[in-house]
């Protein structure tokens, strides 16, 4: 299996030359490709895509209570699991140029393009070839419709997660390479991001665990003094959010985020499986259009395995070999070479990605709700570098398995053209979703008109027509009955029940549009309607 995959020679752990020095053909062709993946992303914040919805304006209204210092929540307002960095970061920019939906998603943009560059990096430091770097960062800028939601909305967690992830494995393949300068800095930066991403969302621990598993297997003794030391209080640094609410709740927030990935909910094993094995995979990593999968988008599911397992053996047989024997490309260090630190990290990748989908998969949210919940398999996208390599040793020209190298050549461009193929789908809902959020824009602007400023509308109304006003608007929720609903900041419901006579609000077409029209009529106690371009406001009477 294994056999036809070729040893690179010596140097190739490392880039050839020192980068930034001379950009070259390949050099200007990947600056250019990072340019082309976030002007893409820019394009879709002006066009309001992906589009919104309550949970990110939920954030919203984070960073916006943290800009006026009115509060400074540890969690994702209503739950005790997901930290709020996006909201923190964000609030600077609300600060300067005012709430506003692309204001909040700067940052995430920003961290996409960090996440870029980061890999490009560690594409380098793990194979040393430069035009494999930029196949990897070509398929990283292109954007299917799941991709770019987990990189640009500012929901919780997705956007920060692999450019973190990224960072831990690069700096880890320094550390263990003993790589000089800046040490015990570096230490510090890991330790740091790996408590901080805790806070942020454990979905990321499988590539917490296998980067720091790399550097304990090659710098374990380096550890056990001033550096090991250092990065245990840099994460608890990066922790301490999570560590102090748990100290003054007595709450575990693991239980709330295995409540929240379906531990109380049961679905059967053929839909965890089918949820988890074929459509997520594919959807996850950006193979499919907005919401669904063609059959023949599912190609990605049936090669992936196939991937891992050539991924993990290559790196394995590389990992095996003793410094400075044949088939290595570096000579002997302390405690491992560059090679095999390198071949160690690619292995690391590949366990990570399994952890992650025998985790999502054992859920009960990929049987449940496979298409929503593929965004649970957003860290797989860390994990590309290592998963393609093997394949691109294979297709390129030169002595090896020449029988293996059209098969070689044909996944790399079916890779390449299906997520090219996926992303034109996610581009073309752009114009749609801009003129849904002109819509909203409308309602808001008729309600500010008409001096409405406490209405009850549904949970996927209520928070992100709050935050669009700058919370001029306050809006409690309630359910298709009319019944009080599930409001994820209790002050707002606590303002409007203060308030003599507040609006309703639905969308057109919905069940509690169908719920409000039985109650307009002429009477005292009936309601008076405006309806606008997708939407109605309810109106009470005197």
């Amino acid at each position: 299996m294994t056999a036809g995959v070729r040893e690179q020679p010596r140097g190739a752990g490392r880039p050839r030359a020192r980068p930034g020095s001379r950009l070259g053909l390949v050099g200007w062709l990947t600056a250019l490709t990072v340019l082309a993946g976030v002007g893409y992303r820019l394009w879709l914040l002006g066009h309001a895509t992906p589009p919104t919805n309550s949970d990110e304006a939920t954030m919203g209204l984070a960073a916006l209570h943290i800009a006026r210092g009115e509060g400074f929540p540890v969690w994702f307002y209503g739950q005790q699991y997901m930290g709020t960095l996006e909201a923190y970061l964000a609030a600077p920019v609300f600060a300067l140029a005012g709430p506003s939906l692309f204001d909040l998603r700067l940052p995430t943009l920003a961290l996409y393009a960090l996440f870029l560059l980061l890999t490009w990096r560690l594409t380098l430091r793990l194979t040393g070839d430069r035009w494999f770097a930029l196949l990897a960062v070509a398929l990283l800028a292109l954007g299917a419709d799941r991709v770019v939601k987990n990189q640009l909305i500012a929901g919780g967690g997705y956007p920060e997660m692999n450019a973190a992830g990224v960072a831990l494995a690069l700096l880890a393949v320094d550390l263990a390479a003993d790589r000089p300068g800046w040490r015990l800095v570096r230490w510090a930066v890991w330790g740091f991001l790996a408590g901080l991403l805790l806070w942020v969302d454990p979905l990321v621990l499988p590539y917490v665990v296998a980067t720091g598993a790399v550097l304990v297997g090659f710098r374990h003794r380096e550890l056990r003094g001033r550096a090991g030391a250092l990065l245990g209080a840099a994460a608890v640094l990066g922790a301490a959010p999570l560590l102090g609410h748990s100290l003054l709740t007595g709450r575990n927030p693991l239980h709330a985020v295995l409540a929240a990935g379906g531990a109380d909910a049961s679905a059967s094993w053929a839909d965890r499986l089918h949820g988890g094995l074929l459509l997520g995979p594919p959807l996850g990593m950006g193979f499919c259009g907005p919401g669904s999968c063609a059959t023949w988008q599912l190609w990605w599911a049936y090669a992936l395995p196939v991937l891992l397992v050539v991924a993990a053996g290559t790196a394995w047989r590389t990992l095996r070999r003793p410094p400075g024997s044949p088939g290595t490309d570096g000579s002997p260090g302390a405690e491992g070479s560059a090679p095999r630190v390198a071949a160690a990290m690619r292995l690391a990748l590949v366990l990570a990605a399994v952890a992650t989908l025998g985790a999502y998969t054992l859920s009960s949210s990929s049987g449940l709700t496979p298409a929503e919940s593929a965004r649970y398999l957003s860290t797989l996208l860390i994990s590309v570098p290592a998963l393609l390599w093997p394949v691109w040793t294979l297709a390129r020209p030169g002595p090896g398995w020449m029988a293996a190298r059209p098969a070689a050549l044909v996944i790399l461009a079916a890779t390449l053209l299906t997520a090219a193929y996926a992303t034109g789908q996610a581009a073309r809902t752009a114009p749609a979703t801009r003129a849904a959020e002109a819509r909203h824009a409308e309602l808001v602007a008729t309600l500010r008109h008409l001096g409405v400023r406490h209405v009850r509308a549904g949970y996927w109304t209520c928070n992100r027509l709050t935050f669009a006003s700058a919370e001029k608007v306050v809006c409690a929720v309630v359910d298709d009955s009319l019944r009080p609903g599930f409001d994820r900041y209790p002050a707002y419901r606590r303002e409007v029940e203060r308030a003599a006579a507040p609006a309703w609000v639905a969308p057109i077409g919905s069940p509690l549009a169908a719920r409000l029209d039985e109650r307009l009529g002429t009477g005292p106690a009936d309601l008076d309607l405006v309806t606008l371009d997708g939407w109605r406001i309810y109106l009470p009477r005197g």
